[in-house]
């Protein structure tokens, strides 16, 4: 039998990460009692608008471990030794001091968007609480009331911070990924960092399982945050036992500590398929036939009407940057497959991923027909009316207009943003290969396409 630590909302946009207060957790920990599987950072509700960067939670396993231990990090001068399973049973209370002391050391009490929280669970909450705290808004009370009876609870300021504790721990993988964190000496904190463009290309050539290091299309490091945070920078990838090897690549700026992470980053779990209920601060999945030509917007965005069991703008915004490209390819009456997130006022779907299923005719009225008796040219009776020639009755359908058939510049296959605009939780075409390898896809449109 495991404890369940669950912890969330420790950071602030000017610094500190809650994953770096798992190392924290663990180092202090494991002097005393065992690491019990990966520790994991779970991802939730990317929509809700008082998150603070990626809206991530931390959840942590300890017992007496049985079987052989192998390492999931160095903190603190020594290796981190997880182990596959435990035994024996745990109070939740021997843990509430250490955690307690952790939390409110490092947490970021200073700012007012920061309300920390943590859980001690004997036991896993109803995943039916993780799912609905990645797809949708959960309050503090429901966090408690699912987590009754199970340990302890302790939440600060507001206590939101509850919420994402207890989501992480109810985190059950249908899918997962990992992800190697990595962390600065304290002193550099706020600092430049220093990671080697180079290396970090070297790398994800050679590490085919990682995934999101590098944005080929506008030459950016992807793995290194820009924010004051701790992290020096993080590998994302599909193979655990391969990411310590690929953070061995990288050269620049040493880290101080790693850890390994279990996550459910790369996985669209945050995507609600085929509801077209379009609920603000929710995403989801919907195929439908695009009902106006996209227009750009002051500031580069793009926007299109989508129609299916309903009508929603479509907005794809300049931080996509080349992604814009495969929205202004499209035509009226394409028809499209989109997953976003949908926006309250005005009520949009911004697009995270789109996929082409099937094109039409991009068809350009040149001119009005002649007329067949006098070879005059026609006058035009009315938008789908037809044509009449000026000089007797003869008369022409909509469709004699002298039209030009231009050659699409998109094709079928699935489209999604470079990588420095793409979220968390949004599954990246590089695993959807792997996974659906019947499945056309495309970084972006091809070259010979744009023109």
């Amino acid at each position: 039998m495991v404890l369940w630590v669950g912890v969330d909302d420790t950071d602030s946009l000017r610094g500190m990460c809650t994953t770096f207060l798992a190392t924290e957790i663990v180092r202090v920990a494991t002097k005393e009692i065992d690491l019990i599987g990966y520790p994991r950072l779970v991802r939730l509700n990317p929509n809700i608008p008082w998150k603070t960067r990626g809206n991530g939670a931390i959840a942590l396993r300890f017992g007496h471990g049985a079987g052989t231990p192998q390492n999931v990090g160095w903190v603190d001068g020594r290796p981190i030794r997880s182990f596959a399973r435990a035994r024996g049973a745990e109070d939740p209370e021997s843990l509430r001091p250490l955690v307690e002391n952790l939390v409110e050391r490092w947490s970021a009490f200073d700012d007012p968007t920061t309300n920390p929280g943590f859980a001690i669970l004997r036991r896993q909450p109803s995943p039916g609480f993780y799912w609905k705290a990645v797809r949708d808004v959960v309050s503090v009370n429901e966090a408690r009331d699912v987590a009754q009876g199970l340990g302890l609870i302790r939440g600060y300021k507001d206590e939101r911070g509850v919420i994402g504790a207890v989501a992480a721990v109810a985190w059950r993988p249908r899918d997962c990924t990992y992800e190697i964190l990595t962390y600065r000496d304290r002193s550099q904190w706020g600092t430049r960092r220093d990671v080697v463009p180079e290396s970090v290309v070297a790398m994800d050539r050679a590490f085919a399982s990682t995934f999101n290091n590098y944005d080929y299309e506008n030459g950016k490091v992807v793995l290194a945050p820009h924010s004051p945070c701790p992290v020096l920078f993080g590998i994302r990838g599909d193979v655990p036992h391969e990411l310590p090897r690929a953070m061995a690549r990288l050269r620049g700026e040493s880290p101080e500590r790693w850890l390994l992470f279990e996550t459910n980053q790369g996985t669209n779990d945050h995507v609600r398929p085929g509801d077209w209920s379009l609920r603000p601060r929710t995403a989801t999945s919907i195929e439908g036939i695009v009902a106006t030509a996209p227009r750009t917007r002051p500031g580069g965005h793009v926007l299109f009407v989508l129609e299916g069991r309903g009508r929603v703008t479509v907005a794809t915004y300049e931080p996509s940057k080349q992604f814009r490209r495969v929205v202004r390819g499209l035509r009226p009456g394409d028809r499209v497959q989109v997953w976003g997130s949908v926006r309250d006022e005005p009520r949009s779907l911004n697009l995270e991923r789109i996929r082409i299923l099937a094109l039409a005719e991009d068809v350009v009225k040149v001119a009005n027909p002649l007329c067949p008796e006098c070879g005059k040219r026609m006058k035009s009776l009315g938008r789908a009316k037809g044509y009449r020639c000026r000089n007797d009755r003869c008369r022409l359908p909509a469709g004699a207009a002298i039209a030009r058939r231009n050659e699409r510049r998109v094709a079928l296959g699935v489209y999604e943003p470079p990588a420095c605009a793409r979220r968390h939780l949004a599954m990246p075409l590089k695993r959807l290969r792997l996974r659906r390898p019947h499945i056309r896809t495309a970084t972006t449109v091809d070259a010979s396409l744009l023109g």
